[in-house]
């Protein structure tokens, strides 16, 4: 019987001990999953912050773009303001999501998308503004190279238009009369009404102003205003109550006397007598004849 005992005490120490070995190795395998569970959750975790990093920094440089294209000034189409304010929105959208820190993978592939969606979105808008820029540049440079012609021509035209007006203004310089010979004769009235030839101040009453016009084949013929100054000895005009003024070269001026002749371009001589309504002094007498708004010529007469 003793010997029995002895020869079963080793074999249940020995099962005992393979016991604890599968017991040692079962941990050992458990342990070693979950340390390899965790540090593959680990490392996904990892990988989602690094994406989300990675999204936070291109939409960033998305919205730089953006902001960047909205500084030119280019008019924008409806279409274009639309489509800008969709995609500020989905920039705003995409913010917000990666703010909760909960996305799962799933999630983070459709966030992941809808940024290249955003970022060709975004070179579009950037290629479309630029063409518009260099479509506003080319409308420009024609718009300046027309106006350079407009000015061009505007000169060319002021130009034309000046010498139309000094050609204009030397027609009618040379259309206006001019006297040929001109004589001035003082004369007294008779109470008879009969007139003679005087040459003293005291007795003389009016001037005749004879004269004919030099000839002149572009001057209008028919009627034409004279008008005639009359300056005294004392190199004062005389201007009589009725005076009026008339135009001579841009120059308004006062006449002593105004009437008119008829021009015929026939060599006629006109007479045309001024009665002084004061006494004559002694003195030369100086008379200026104009008509169509220049000088015609001028005399004078000295009176003892």
């Amino acid at each position: 019987m003793e010997t029995n005992n002895s020869e079963n005490t080793p074999k249940k120490d020995s099962n005992k001990i393979y016991f604890l070995i599968i017991v040692i190795l079962a941990l050992l395998v458990t342990n070693g999953y979950l340390f390899f569970k965790d540090k593959k959750a680990n490392d996904r975790i990892v990988t989602l912050s690094d994406e989300k990093s990675k999204m936070e920094t291109e939409i960033d440089k998305i919205e730089a773009e953006l902001d960047k294209a909205n500084t030119t000034n280019v008019q924008l189409s409806e279409d274009m303001k639309k489509q800008q304010e969709e995609a500020r929105e989905k920039i705003a959208q995409l913010r917000e999501a990666l703010k909760k820190n909960q996305l799962t993978q799933g999630q983070l592939a459709r966030a992941q998308e809808d940024v290249k969606q955003l970022r060709y979105f975004v070179t579009k808008y950037t290629a479309d503004i630029e063409e518009l820029q260099r479509q506003n540049a080319s409308l420009r440079n024609e718009r300046d190279h027309l106006q350079t012609k407009v000015d061009s021509v505007t000169d060319r035209a002021t130009e034309l238009t000046k010498q139309n007006e000094s050609l204009n203004s030397k027609v009618k310089a040379a259309a206006a009369l001019k006297i040929g010979t001109i004589s001035i004769t003082p004369l007294k009235v008779k109470s008879s009404g009969k007139e003679t030839d005087v040459t003293r101040a005291s007795t003389a009453k009016k001037l005749r102003i004879t004269f004919n016009i030099a000839d002149n084949p572009i001057a209008d013929k028919g009627m034409h205003d004279i008008f005639i100054r009359i300056v005294d000895p004392s190199g004062n005009l005389i201007i009589p109550s009725n005076s009026g003024m008339f135009n001579v070269d841009g120059e308004d001026l006062q006449y002593t006397y105004k009437t008119a002749i008829e021009f015929t371009n026939e060599g006629n001589v006109y007479n045309i007598d001024w009665t002084n309504p004061n006494a004559f002094q002694k003195g030369t007498y100086t008379v200026l004849m104009y008509a169509d708004g220049y000088t015609m010529g001028k005399g004078s007469i000295a009176l003892r």
